[in-house]
């Protein structure tokens, strides 16, 4: 104990400037400095001690961002412009930097780590910190898929590319990454598509779409030792550099660059690949599926969801998920107020009856058309029409 004691001495010196300004400033007085050097104290002989845990560490950050905020506040209040900061965001990084190289596999605290360097704007050590973190998790999806929605969300669509493309090397086991992927490029196309009414926005979007042609199509699935560096670690996605094998076939890679741009090849090639993966099923076709149909902005949606439709069909042609995607592809992206919803609703019809005659599960179909068709009904706008037919249809489905 000896040593957790000198430990915890050698952390809390640190902190003697902050406390000697709060006293001098009159930000807290001596009594409520005593009471947060103890509680401090209390905090660092926990996390030092040798069985503590990861919620430990969570607790004695979450207090020293509360103290953090309550300085501000009074600073504030006492509009005192002089107290820095700097001072206590620092010490918050420097608890979760021990946090992180303590438990390393913690993913509480990695996130916490990441989720405290966002809210304080500090890039670049979000950047050492994401490097880090996947390195220590390289199989977890979540973090590859939170490291790219921030490139492609800041517009870094190239670094996105990046770390989606390496993380789906080492994620195989689900489909999260794949969806998300696929989601983004999607996300991607629909602001590609809103600039096309701008003024040299179409030859931008195509310009944009040839710079990162090459970065689009390479996964790299090879079992070279490129990616570990001399210490035999992970090295993060390089999307300059070319991968040196290609996951897509040469047929998908010509139809990819042949193609012009917004025209929802990447999406579809993310998605005919993850076919071919173990985790594929009916399920995973039909979260593409629902993804898909979510963006209704694009013109390419169309052909998108048919692609995605056709290959249910041939790998799973009778199953509940295929026959319930089925029938909703005539209604997606129609409001009830469009001319052509009446149309589309009698065709869905048409296709809810051929479905029950020959979908393997009946019961299972019937409960999600239920639901489905109430949610349509819910409506405001709905026509009387359409929603005597709608009420019709739901009390002939065949009982639960």
């Amino acid at each position: 104990m000896a040593a957790v004691a000198d430990k915890a001495r050698f952390y809390l010196e640190q902190a003697v400037p902050q406390l000697r300004e709060f006293e001098a400033k009159g930000i807290f007085n001596p009594d409520e400095i005593r009471s947060l050097v103890r509680k401090r104290t209390d905090y660092e002989h926990l996390v030092l001690s040798p069985g503590n845990k990861s919620h430990d560490w969570l607790n004695y950050v979450a207090w020293e961002r509360s103290l953090e905020a309550l300085r501000a506040k009074r600073c504030r209040r006492l509009d005192i412009r002089a107290s820095s900061k700097y001072i206590g965001e620092g010490r918050v990084f420097g608890i979760l930097e021990r946090s992180v190289n303590r438990h390393p596999g913690s993913l509480e605290l990695w996130k916490e780590y990441l989720s405290y360097a966002t809210k304080m704007r500090a890039t670049k050590r979000y950047r050492k910190v994401m490097t880090k973190a996947l390195r220590m998790h390289p199989a977890n999806s979540e973090l590859w898929i939170l490291a790219g929605q921030r490139s492609a969300n800041s517009g870094d669509m190239r670094t996105a590319r990046g770390f989606f493309m390496r993380g789906s090397r080492f994620c195989t086991r689900d489909a999260a990454l794949w969806l998300a992927y696929a989601k983004c490029e999607m996300e991607w196309l629909e602001r590609m598509e809103a600039r096309k009414g701008k003024k040299g926005g179409t030859e931008k979007a195509i310009q944009e779409q040839a710079e990162h042609d090459d970065d689009e199509i390479k996964f790299g699935f090879d079992d070279s030792d490129d990616d570990i560096d001399e210490n035999g670690r992970l090295v993060m996605p390089n999307p300059d550099a070319a991968s040196s094998k290609k996951v897509f076939d040469d047929e998908t890679a010509s139809k990819l660059k042949n193609n012009p741009a917004l025209d929802g090849a990447i999406p579809l090639a993310i998605f005919d690949i993850a076919k071919k993966q173990t985790f594929f099923s009916v399920g995973v076709a039909e979260q593409f599926f629902n993804m898909f149909a979510t963006f209704t902005r694009i013109s390419t949606q169309t052909r998108i969801i048919q692609h995605v439709l056709d290959s249910m069909n041939d790998l799973y042609p009778l199953d509940v998920c295929t026959s319930f995607c089925y029938i909703q592809q005539p209604l997606i992206g129609l409001d009830v107020n469009m001319p052509g919803y009446p149309k589309a609703l009698k065709e869905t019809l048409g296709r809810i009856k051929s479905s029950l005659a020959t979908t393997t599960n009946v019961k299972v179909l019937s409960t999600k058309l239920k639901s489905w068709l109430e949610a349509l009904l819910s409506s405001e706008d709905l026509d009387s029409g359409i929603r005597t037919v709608l009420e019709h249809t739901i009390k002939t489905l065949p009982p639960l």
